[in-house]
């Protein structure tokens, strides 16, 4: 759950749940913290280790200060992981040196939880009744009665744009609310009118030249990425059936978005092309505040960075085809099973991601797992009463997330890994306009069928 510089590993962590491993030593953790690295240590100690950005860095450090000030003889040690995580962290279990605890990568921490190595935190619900009342997309189930943790921090799908550039333009602002949400076709209608080229044309005008495009109306990320899915979800489709063992890529509401995600850029022209983009795209504020971009579909951390800038930014609904739907996501955060005082290390956990101890939420860059934080004036006002979230926020994201938001399939689809592997690059070839979307699709339903081994059960608490 970071943001800023760390921008492109937080979406492929976001939308694989997992992490991508690299050649690296333990040594390597123990440079990066400055020091030496030693197991869970006395009952009194408890190791904290995490990704992120320096900015999250600051923020965890004070929450980890505030939690040794409540609780008086304890020492924390955060082993701060920017790069290389699964790695460094495999390294530390196979060494029986495991952190207390974690943020993980999904198909991680079902891996782990799988062998026996995650507190089992179904078994300590009674004792810590805040666990039962978190949103219900946010937990991470790997069997019955099985509950390797929630996320560290919910985010959801929103819709992100630059004020003046649609007022200039005669554009109403994105609804705001999910009973308002614009149909797709409104959506690409609106980004006719937000695309200019060279001479000053829009994209719905006589002699626009889809060659030289000074600002485009819109991205909506790859069709991999969580604002297509939120798509099809949209539709009440899936892309794989309920039990988990058949892939419906090749279905018509699949291929509908894929292809009509794929039309904004190469179609109508409205939306960079995976080659106008780039590797190394600009973040989501940049391509705000250069008017390259007049509305971006991304997730609610990019507040954390409009934020810090001087756009005068608004947030809105995605789009829908028959009902508003956006997807929530995030990492989890887990105990290890050998952690030497069990009851410690699960207070730390509670205290992790708290709204009141933590920065991080009223920063623009988490989301609240608690249902309350959605539901209680005093709670949402908690973390969203500030500068940093716009007036529409309430609506927005709030509403948005406890009324319209379900769960990103990597949480839930056993073998994630394995079945991205062949996914991604497939999908690919329709964002780079290669192929039609039906044509990957009817070809990578079989495959990635072949790769499924189920969902994970899901259970009410």
């Amino acid at each position: 759950m970071s943001v800023p510089k760390w921008r492109p590993s937080r979406r492929d962590l976001l939308r694989l749940g997992g992490l991508t491993a690299a050649g690296a030593a333990v040594s390597s953790l123990a440079a990066c913290n400055g020091e030496s690295v030693t197991g869970a240590g006395s009952s009194k100690e408890l190791q904290f280790m995490y990704w992120g950005s320096t900015f999250e860095k600051t923020a965890v450090q004070k929450m980890l200060d505030g939690f040794e000030s409540k609780h008086k003889g304890v020492t924390t040690k955060a082993l701060f992981t920017p790069s290389d995580y699964e790695t460094k962290l495999n390294t530390l279990v196979a060494s029986n040196r495991s952190p207390d605890v974690a943020y993980l990568g999904a198909s991680t921490a079902f891996r782990l939880a799988e062998s026996g190595k995650l507190l089992n935190l179904y078994d300590y619900i009674d004792k810590y009744p805040g666990l039962k009342d978190r949103l219900p997309s946010s937990y991470f189930w790997y069997g019955k009665d099985k509950l390797l943790g929630s996320q560290t921090a919910n985010e959801v799908q929103l819709l992100w744009y630059n004020r003046k550039v649609l007022k200039d333009a005669g554009v109403k602002d994105p609804p705001a609310e999910a009973d308002k949400a614009w149909s797709w076709d409104d959506f690409v209608e609106t980004a006719h009118k937000l695309t200019i080229d060279q001479k000053g044309k829009r994209a719905d005008e006589s002699g626009f030249d889809p060659t030289k495009i000074r600002q485009f109306g819109c991205s909506f990320g790859a069709v991999s990425w969580l604002n297509a899915e939120a798509m099809i979800r949209s539709q009440g489709a899936d892309l794989f059936n309920e039990d988990g063992t058949k892939s419906l890529l090749d279905t018509p509401e699949v291929i509908k978005v894929y292809q009509n995600i794929a039309d904004l850029a190469y179609k109508y022209h409205v939306a960079p092309t995976a080659t106008q983009l780039g590797n190394n795209a600009p973040s989501t504020t940049v391509q705000l505040q250069t008017k390259r971009i007049a509305m971006v579909a991304d997730g609610q951390w990019t507040l954390l960075d409009l934020a810090q800038s001087d756009l005068d930014y608004g947030v809105g609904v995605l789009p829908k085809y028959d009902k508003p739907v956006t997807i929530g996501q995030g990492g989890a955060t887990s105990v290890f099973a050998d952690t030497q005082d069990k009851d410690l290390a699960m207070e730390l956990y509670m205290y992790h991601n708290d709204p009141a101890q933590v920065d991080l939420f009223s920063d623009g860059l988490w989301m609240p797992l608690d249902k309350k934080y959605y539901t209680e004036d005093k709670d949402i006002d908690l973390w969203t009463k500030n500068d940093v979230h716009p007036a529409e926020y309430r609506t927005a994201a709030v509403d948005y997330t406890v009324n319209n938001s379900v769960g990103t399939w990597s949480q839930s689809i056993k073998n994630s890994d394995a079945i991205n592997e062949v996914l991604t690059p497939a999908l690919q070839q329709i964002d780079q306009g290669k192929k039609k979307a039906a044509e990957v699709c009817k070809a990578l339903a079989p495959k990635v069928t072949a790769l499924l081994k189920g969902r994970y059960p899901q259970q009410d608490l």
